[in-house]
């Protein structure tokens, strides 16, 4: 989309178009061109239309009702920070007293809305000027506009010293081609001036990609893994005075839509420079939220459950007891076998166990061609650990613990 295109959608008769195409997402998508053609609406405005529609609809995902009224690109809405995520970012830095904050680089303005909505004068940068365009409005539509502004330009050449904070989320992906970046100095803006932001600004926050290596983590700086869900989401680095912990894991949880109950929000910290001890099998198995692994805080998890691993490598943890902690998902340990699929098979054929919930790590099996290759039949249903004890392939049948 172009900015003319955009500009086209804007005015009352794309507007008419965007309504009709929102009846229209999600089906056949050449019907619904040819719907919307039959209905007098010029091509090029009834393929943005149809565009944004779909796009809003994949959104509600990430920001619910409120992506009815937002304007959104593919590779925006693909990085932008969900809605909950958001919002606690925003509470956060309102909480340690930041005032003015400067989104460098903030695409579509998921997080600068949230500050705006928490009380924060929000100036966002964006390169891109679609991208830019699209941000007012979505900052107009959430009647933020006094609140959140943008200027289309070079984050890199803002002024921090006229904000309280600095946020920047640095593009991962390729302009034009929507490609992943995975080497951070091609990040735009490039993370030699990204890093460097701590350095100038005292409340600094950046979002970055979950899987960043530990090693461009900047010194004093917390680095927080965030899942929904249990779906590990994003990393971010809290620099200057918002640094709290060396390392940081939280959850959260949304409740569901008929529930009055707020965000669940579970955290556990820790150096992240600690090793859980290795012993045996027990009868309890833990599997970690990813956030917990990726902030290296499973020794932290295995003090609070008094479990170990059973290969230093695998962060499965081991205990005498279910733990009830909302940090992982426990299962009970029924069989311990080293693997093979002939006594697998056996095994479950003698437990008539017809359905299988498959669960790896350190295996380098695939679960479907296992499942197929079970030949599974009978009623029961079981849970199979795939993984390493002291480096030998393993398998355990397990069934899960109630929450």
């Amino acid at each position: 989309m172009d900015l003319d295109q955009f500009a086209a959608l804007r005015t009352p008769e794309g507007s008419a178009a965007l309504t009709a195409a929102t009846g229209l997402a999600g089906g056949d998508p050449l019907a619904a061109a040819a719907a919307l053609r039959s209905a007098g609406v010029p091509a090029g405005l009834a393929a943005a239309a149809l565009t944004q529609a779909e796009l809003r609809r994949r959104a509600v995902g990430k920001f619910g009702p409120e992506a009815a009224g937002m304007f959104l690109t593919r590779a925006g809405l693909e990085q932008a920070t969900r809605g909950v995520v958001a919002a606690r970012r925003a509470e956060r830095l309102h909480a340690a007293g930041v005032r003015t904050l400067a989104d460098l680089g903030c695409g579509l303005g998921a997080d600068a809305l949230a500050a705006a909505r928490a009380g924060i004068r929000v100036y966002g940068v964006e390169a891109d000027p679609v991208t830019a365009a699209m941000a007012s409005a979505n900052a107009e539509a959430a009647g933020l506009a006094e609140a959140f502004t943008v200027e289309c330009g070079d984050a890199t050449a803002f002024d921090v010293t006229r904000v309280d904070a600095v946020f920047c989320d640095p593009a991962r992906r390729r302009a034009g081609t929507g490609r992943r970046i995975f080497d951070p100095n091609a990040y735009s803006p490039p993370w030699d001036f990204v890093a460097g932001l701590a350095e100038r600004v005292p409340h600094t926050v950046v979002k970055v990609a979950p899987g960043l290596d530990h090693a461009l983590i900047p010194v004093g700086a917390e680095a927080e893994w965030v899942s929904v869900a249990g779906d590990l989401v994003e990393a971010a680095l809290w620099c200057g005075r918002l640094a709290e912990v060396p390392r940081r894991a939280t959850l959260l949880r949304e409740p569901a839509p008929t529930c009055a109950a707020g965000v669940t929000r579970h955290q556990l910290t820790g150096s992240g420079a600690v090793e859980a001890a290795v012993g045996p099998v027990r009868r309890y198995v833990h599997d970690p939220d990813p956030a917990v692994v990726r902030a290296h805080l499973v020794a932290e998890l295995a003090d609070a459950l008094g479990g170990t691993l059973a290969d230093p490598t695998i962060a499965y943890l081991y205990a005498d007891a279910p733990g009830g902690t909302p940090f992982a998902r426990c299962l009970e340990v029924t069989d311990v076998l080293p693997f093979s699929l002939k006594r697998l098979r056996a095994l479950l054929r003698e437990r008539r166990v017809g359905r299988v919930e498959i669960l790896k790590r350190g295996s380098a099996l695939e679960p479907e061609k296992l499942r197929r290759d079970l030949r599974l039949a009978g009623p029961e249903a079981a849970s199979l650990v795939l993984t390493r004890v002291a480096g030998a392939p393993t398998v355990l049948l397990c069934r899960p613990v109630a929450d």
